[in-house]
């Protein structure tokens, strides 16, 4: 037996007491999806090479004429507030997103869909959702997880004759039952059964499940012609302890007997289709199980593959949506609305606002882009996935907050003219659906990530398993040698790997940097807490958000060098020393949070070089906001999904921007007549051509106005 071999034999019960417990559906969720560049920032190996090589987001001719045509004529027929009052999408919406397949965007033109890459299918949802969000969410459901997608990937050849096309062109409208009332975040442990049993059906025996089932929170569900359905299959007839065959998924026709749908639930009284599904011992036949018989039992590694995409496209443009109006209707606003003789952009407070929103949303769109662009070439990036869903959704939150604050009163009074006050009700929602931030926050992104971007831990893990102590002592010489170089570029400083774009060396630098101690960080805090680890939620959430720091400023580095453009340098600057700030920070709270006081007297040492990553200082963010109102490139590249409604305040907006533009050097002038006559005519009257003057000022009191109703 060599010394490799012995100390693996050694080691083999001292890291299965270590080691956390792993269930089969927990297991199906950590090995569901690939690792990207994420694993190389866990790893402390990031190779900036490997980075730029991710090819730049390209539409095609038609998904570019469909986003320049289709999109922009269903964004002209949504009034905001009408439908947030009538509390569902106009009929004539109903039949246009139906009519141009806007349901059938991810099923492939031979199954009669669009056939859209990852990156259209996202631009198209965030485009809809800067207009309005029940539209978007409307369009968003059935191309993310959910019957299509499932069949796509797991269903059989009849099934998807059966279903894909009138999915595609809205003959079908589908919905998902997943969330139970006793089964929320803990998805897995769905209380829904399934009894395997046989009924006579025209004469014939046929084999299936008799299923009861109470689900909720599920969009679309009123309006569904069709839903799918996770729920636990259970054979009777198999000995005790073994009659559990697992979460199965099925598709069931609306209507069927014993199912119950149709009423609806108002998440924050939004206007999409929301309800609840009941049914009681609904015969669901095998033909309807997702893939036949051969796929019972499989419904959670489905849904755990198929969420590895999804998630990092649907409720991320949701958030990339409302920063992108939010950051329009702060710069626009702040340029229109005046106070003490100045445009309220101009004040400091109101820049450092506008500023923060634009670093935060160059920085999450970034990382939005650049999975999708991961996606486009064949990853399923779990890990990613959950961090953008987290931090997409939290920036949007913050976006809109921050918007608000700016307003004023403008902004909490309801009706058509309000900016941001629909989106701002909508935001907790995307912060809670598909997996809830505090959840997905706490347990999945490092408790995923410490097993697949971990070099050496998944192998460890394995070899535990298989009770093979020549696997497990070569996993452990590896890991070992991992620690120490990554103790010695935490002591010394990182190699860069990969050539960076000009004008970032330096930040790569420091992503090289804090990649190393992260990683070293990571390796002590599971050595030390083993599987105690994964119950110390607070600890487990600050080494994900570093990795989500680490991830965000990394993709702003790929950014800068697809878009090529050296205007937005500054900017991309500022984005990743933010991203790296927070992380720094959060790397000091784990150590101050470690139960070894020997790791907190290292951590000064350890962490060398990271209390210089400073947030913006003042002037900066002065800089930013006036580069933002100054240069309209700027505001393009990083609002260019901000659409144009049929009518409504952001309407009334982008109106008096345009007829500014005509009396821009006039502006202080006409505002200071403005004031002193109190007479929009009279104050158009001293302007070189008085009839642009009046036009503008028109305008832009109609974005002043607030509405008001009788009593």
């Amino acid at each position: 037996m060599n010394l490799t071999t012995a100390f693996g034999k050694y080691a083999l019960p001292v890291f299965g007491k270590a080691l956390p417990t792993m269930g089969e559906t927990e297991r199906a969720a950590l090995q569901a999806g690939t690792v990207g560049f994420e694993g190389a920032l866990f790893a402390g190996r990031p190779d900036f090479g490997r980075l730029l090589s991710m090819a730049p987001n390209r539409l095609t001719e038609r998904e570019q004429s469909f986003i320049a045509h289709e999109v922009r004529q269903l964004n002209a027929m949504l009034d905001d507030f009408a439908i947030d009052e009538a509390h569902d999408l106009p009929p004539e919406v109903w039949q246009y997103l139906r009519e141009h397949k806007f349901f059938g965007m991810i099923i492939p033109e031979q199954h009669g869909g669009l056939g859209f890459s990852h990156y259209a299918h996202a631009m198209v949802v965030t485009r809809i959702a800067t207009v309005n969000i029940a539209a978007a969410v409307t369009v968003m459901v059935p191309n993310s997880l959910g019957p299509a997608e499932l069949l796509l990937h797991y269903g059989t050849d009849a099934q998807k004759d059966q279903y894909l096309a009138k999915l595609a062109d809205g003959r079908e409208l589908p919905c998902f039952g997943l969330t139970s009332p006793y089964a929320g975040s803990d998805a897995a442990s769905i209380p829904d059964v399934g009894i395997l049993t046989e009924r006579d059906i025209d004469g014939r025996m046929v084999r299936g499940f008799n299923v009861t089932f109470n689900k909720r929170y599920i969009t679309l569900a009123p309006v569904a012609t069709v839903v799918g359905l996770a729920f636990q299959a259970v054979d009777p007839g198999r000995p005790e302890g073994s009659q559990s065959l697992g979460i199965t998924c099925a598709l069931i026709p609306v209507p069927t007997a014993g199912m119950d749908i149709g009423r609806r639930h108002l998440p924050m009284n939004s206007a999409f289709m929301n309800g609840p599904i009941r049914g009681d011992n609904v015969f669901v036949p095998m033909d309807w199980v997702i893939g036949g018989e051969a796929n019972v039992g499989q419904g959670w590694r489905m849904l755990m593959e198929t969420l590895a995409a999804g998630r990092a496209i649907s409720l991320p443009a949701l958030g990339a949506a409302m920063q992108q109006t939010a950051l329009f209707v702060m710069n626009g606003y702040g340029q229109i609305r005046e106070q003490f003789g100045l445009p309220i952009g101009k004040f400091h407070a109101i820049s450092a606002l506008l500023a923060r929103t634009a670093v935060d949303l160059y920085a999450t769109d970034a990382a939005r882009r650049y999975t999708a662009a991961a996606l486009d070439a064949g990853e399923r990036p779990s890990v990613a996935s959950a961090i953008l869903k987290v931090h997409l959704t939290e920036a949007g939150r913050r976006a809109v907050t921050d918007g608000m604050d700016m307003l004023g009163g403008k902004a909490i009074i309801r009706g058509p003219s309000n900016l941001l006050g629909v989106a701002y009700r909508h935001a907790p929602i995307a912060i809670t659906v598909e997996g809830a931030n505090i959840l997905t926050r706490a347990l999945i992104i490092f408790g995923q990530g410490a097993v697949r971007c971990h070099p050496h831990v998944l192998d460890e893990m394995a070899a535990v398993q298989a009770q093979d102590p020549q696997a497990l002592g070569l996993a452990l010489r590896a890991h070992a040698g991992h620690v120490l170089r990554n103790l010695w570029a935490s002591l010394v400083g990182a190699p860069l790997r990969g050539k960076p774009p000009a004008g970032l060396e330096k930040e790569a630098q420091l992503i090289a940097n804090m990649s190393a101690k992260y990683a070293l960080t990571a390796d002590l805090a599971m050595g030390l807490l083993g599987g105690k680890l994964k119950r110390m939620e607070l600890l487990s959430e600050r080494l994900g958000d570093v990795l989500s720091a680490l991830y965000q400023a990394s993709a702003s580095v790929w950014r800068y060098h697809v878009e090529a453009d050296e205007q937005m340098l500054p900017l991309a600057r500022a984005a990743i020393r933010v991203q790296l700030a927070q992380g720094a920070r959060t790397l000091r709270g784990i150590y101050a949070n470690l139960p070894s006081a020997a790791l907190r007297w290292s951590a000064p040492a350890l962490l060398r070089g990271t209390r210089r990553l400073a947030p913006l200082r003042d002037h900066h963010l002065v800089e930013i906001a006036d580069d933002l109102r100054n240069r309209t490139r700027q505001l393009t590249n990083l609002c260019p999904d901000v659409g144009t409604p049929k009518s409504g305040g952001l309407c009334d907006l982008m109106e008096a921007l345009r007829l500014a533009e005509a009396v821009r050097d006039e502006l202080p002038m006409l505002n200071q007549s403005l004031r002193r006559t109190h007479s929009l005519e009279e104050a158009a009257q001293q302007a070189r051509d008085p009839s642009a003057a009046l036009a503008y000022l028109r305008a832009a009191d109609r974005v002043i106005q607030v509405d008001d109703f009788p009593r």
